[in-house]
């Protein structure tokens, strides 16, 4: 079995993280059966389970909290018990930064749980008018290697666990005042209306279509209509096309799917994202035109980065009108950040907008994206070395490309 293909494993229902010594168990993250089987093996009586769930649930979920001794409709003697066997904290800080234009980058670590040491993933969240959204990891490291993309460089270290997962919405949530009775740091640039989060993109580290069991989980609690209540509309999920998890996502999470795609032959596209020598294009474009739930009300994003001399030809314009014919598509063109040692750079300015002018004609919405918080970017010099500071550096420039306007606005 390739490393690949194992990050696709089904985990048994009902197992819990790995935890390292002297790690207490988090209640984040768990379904609500698990976290019902939990408060069982601790001695709740089968008559308060559904209850204390709920209870739980609430106080995670909908009021944000991170400290047992807050729950204040909860005995004392059962706050002692979860304080004594639970967690519910967030995950330490590293390093927060902050752009000019009001960009939020997170540097977050968690445990170990089998990685040797500590790990660390960054949340980035893009703030427009009427939205803001959060980019979120579901692996540390990548074992794609997308020849356009630095990260390609970075070994998968391990995947990131639903907890982990969830753990950095509920904490920018923290940050930025978006439960009840919080407030935003002074100067924070959101949303003027509604919800500070409003949108999250599965666009950080790592392919999350490897680590299908734990998004899944995710996704399902940050969507679950008693908690945080997000749209399914409002949450997009990005891969390099996992074609058999495809389906799964739409008919097990329902939520919007974004494709990277960047090229419309397979020659080139074997090149340019390696998956494709497993999946190639017809196969990835079926599976997006079975995708459920698809229409023009809830249309496939098709990221494609633009590559002087490469792929931003109008041949190439005409070949994605035909490839994704019939298909109910919104077409994100990405400027390409070049990187040190990279043999790419980005199309001339003129190029893609001729590029985006065709696609627009042919009937598909086409916006070109622009990168945000360069300015909090080109600070991570701090790092180690040279090679993690451009890896980094790469990594965070091209995800703050494709963020912006992803999901539904109603």
């Amino acid at each position: 079995m390739s490393v690949m293909d194992a990050m696709t494993v089904t985990k048994p229902a009902g197992v819990l993280p790995q935890l390292d010594a002297g790690q207490k168990p988090s209640l984040i993250g768990l379904s609500r059966e698990e976290m019902g089987a939990a408060l069982r093996e601790k001695g709740v009586p089968d008559k308060q389970i559904k209850m204390r769930v709920a209870q739980l649930w609430n106080w995670i979920y909908v009021r944000g909290v991170s400290d047992f001794d807050h729950m204040t409709n909860v005995a004392k003697d059962m706050r002692e018990m979860l304080k004594q066997h639970f967690t519910i904290a967030r995950p330490d800080i590293v390093e927060e930064q902050v752009s000019n234009d009001g960009t939020r980058k997170w540097l977050l670590r968690f445990p170990p749980r089998g990685a040797g040491r500590p790990v660390e993933i960054e949340a980035v969240y893009i703030p427009e008018e009427g939205r803001g959204t959060l980019c979120i990891s579901s692996q540390v490291g990548c074992t794609l290697t997308c020849s356009f993309c630095h990260t390609g460089t970075q070994r998968l270290v391990r995947n990131l666990t639903a907890e982990e997962i969830l753990s950095q919405l509920l904490l920018a949530r923290d940050r930025l005042g978006d439960f009840p009775d919080r407030e935003a740091p002074q100067g924070t640039i959101m949303p003027a209306e509604g919800r500070k989060v409003s949108n999250i993109v599965m666009m950080g580290m790592g392919e999350p279509l490897y680590n299908f069991d734990a998004v899944k989980q995710a996704l399902l609690i940050a969507t679950d209509g008693d908690g945080l209540s997000l749209s399914k509309r409002r949450v997009t999920l990005s891969t390099s096309g996992v074609v058999p998890e495809i389906f799964r996502t739409g008919d097990e999470i329902g939520v919007m799917l974004a494709i990277s795609l960047h090229a419309v032959r397979d020659d080139l596209r074997d090149i340019l994202v390696p998956i494709n020598k497993k999946y190639p294009l017809k196969e990835l474009i079926d599976a997006c035109r079975r995708y459920p739930g698809l229409s023009n009300a809830r249309r496939i994003t098709f990221e494609y980065v633009m590559l002087k001399d490469v792929n931003d030809s109008l041949e190439d314009a005409k070949g994605l009108v035909q490839l994704l014919k019939g298909v109910p598509a919104k077409i994100n063109l990405i400027p390409f950040n070049p990187w040190p040692g990279t043999n790419y750079q980005c199309s001339d300015w003129a190029q893609i907008e001729k590029f985006a002018d065709f696609i627009n004609s042919a009937g598909y919405a086409s916006p070109i994206r622009t990168p945000r918080g360069r300015d909090i970017l080109a600070a991570c010099g701090q790092l180690k070395s040279e090679s993690e500071r451009m890896r980094k550096t790469e990594r965070l420039a091209f995800e703050a490309m494709m963020i912006a306007n992803h999901g539904a606005d109603d």
